[in-house]
């Protein structure tokens, strides 16, 4: 398969005026409350250990409630729908899913949450880099409209309760930080939807998983 047949949508990374004050409000931080307890249905005993808690750096990240996620969303191995090469990264926004291209006409599938309208954004960049357990920094816009971030303005130090999760893999376009990220949630309500401020966000298990997959230079694409 070739980019030409690829059919996904495709749009140019924002720009101008309009960008900047986006990107002025890029924080990754959440947005939607926890749902009701939802009934708990037998799970395939493959994806209970794929989510199941794990220690790491010194953090307990706790196993997803399955039952939270549609099973669309749970992670897998699917025929690769992009035709980019293999260790691109590609979002399709409008089914939630971000593809890693793999050899062999291969993709390993992840279900994402999104940037709420107003937040979300488009295009081609790089990862530049990536950290493990990363420090969040809100935006001075972001702490105007909730002051009790202001604690955290020089930056919160990364845990189970940071906003960016276990691993945050850092978007760069044309050598420029565009303040979004792909990272973690302790949230697995989130994903399939559209709620955070403007950044690409992964079940914990899930990002550590792309972490280790994922080199430093990668093309992202967002569609």
């Amino acid at each position: 398969m070739t980019s030409a047949t690829f059919t996904l949508p495709r749009r140019r990374f924002l720009v101008g005026a309009a960008s900047l004050s986006a990107l002025a409000l890029a924080g990754c931080s959440s947005t939607r409350p926890q749902p009701q307890v939802p009934p708990t249905p037998q799970f395939d005993p493959f994806y209970v250990d794929m989510y199941r808690a794990v220690s790491d750096g010194g953090h307990h990240i706790p196993a997803v409630d399955l039952g939270y996620v549609d099973p669309v969303y749970y992670r897998q191995v699917v025929p690769d729908p992009t035709g980019e090469r293999p260790g691109t990264i590609y979002i399709d926004t409008g089914s939630h899913f971000l593809y890693h291209v793999r050899e062999g006409g291969q993709a390993m599938r992840y279900g994402v949450g999104l940037g709420r309208d107003g937040f979300s954004w488009s295009g081609r960049g790089v990862i530049q880099f990536k950290r493990e357990w990363p420090t969040w920094t809100p935006p001075s816009a972001m702490i105007q409209r909730q002051p009790e971030l202001e604690q955290w303005r020089h930056g919160q130090p990364g845990g189970i309760d940071n906003p960016l999760g276990a691993r945050a893999l850092y978007i760069f376009q044309n050598g420029r930080d565009t303040l979004y990220r792909i990272h973690g949630t302790p949230e697995p309500w989130t994903i399939g939807t559209n709620v955070s401020s403007g950044c690409v966000r992964l079940m914990n298990q899930d990002i550590m998983d792309l972490y280790s997959r994922v080199a430093s230079g990668s093309t992202l694409i967002v569609g």
